[in-house]
């Protein structure tokens, strides 16, 4: 795995699992959030969003976290593995709860400077609503990509999965080539 993109429901551990595995693997890191967001939650515009994934996608080697589905294209042709955490939203939900009341007024390590963990309803109203709307796009997105899709539905699964797999990357790291 040289080019892994970790992709699903917010607050299902996206960046956590891309904070845990990007030393493990020997792969330069890149949160979608720091990309797009500029401080102040201003957003950065689609164009310049999509020259910095189509360059950062020709990359040899990264690991990327985050749907961002206008540049989930390039992201996913060049991916050699797609991690779908595939979980249940009332999970999802709360962890983005536990999240916003942990962490309120501090920027998280993968979110872009200046910008605070801060209560949004409409964005929980958003991943409450996961399932009939952003998911059927997600999986739209992706059909065509199913061989590279490691698809875990639960956090055991995850942590299976780890065991059985990233666990041997602990003992021959990834190197350039």
């Amino acid at each position: 795995m040289r080019r892994v993109l970790i992709i699903g429901p917010c607050g299902s551990g996206k960046s956590t699992l891309a904070r845990e595995l990007a030393p493990r693997m020997g792969l330069p890191l890149v949160h979608m959030d720091q990309l797009y967001w500029k401080p102040g939650w201003v957003e950065t515009s689609d164009e310049v969003m999509l020259a910095k994934i189509e360059a950062l996608s020709q990359e040899p080697r990264w690991i990327i976290d985050g749907n961002y589905g206008g540049t989930l294209k390039p992201r996913l042709e060049r991916a050699d593995t797609v991690i779908y955490l595939d979980y249940p939203i009332r999970l999802c939900l709360w962890r983005l709860i536990k999240r916003v009341w942990t962490t309120r007024g501090q920027v998280r390590p993968d979110m872009a400077e200046g910008c605070p963990e801060q209560f949004d309803f409409g964005f929980l109203v958003y991943v409450a609503r996961w399932n009939s709307g952003p998911k059927l796009r997600l999986e739209a997105n992706i059909a065509e990509y199913s061989d590279k899709i490691i698809r875990l539905k639960s956090p055991r699964a995850l942590s299976k999965w780890q065991q059985q797999t990233v666990g041997e990357a602990d003992e021959t790291p990834c190197t350039a080539s």
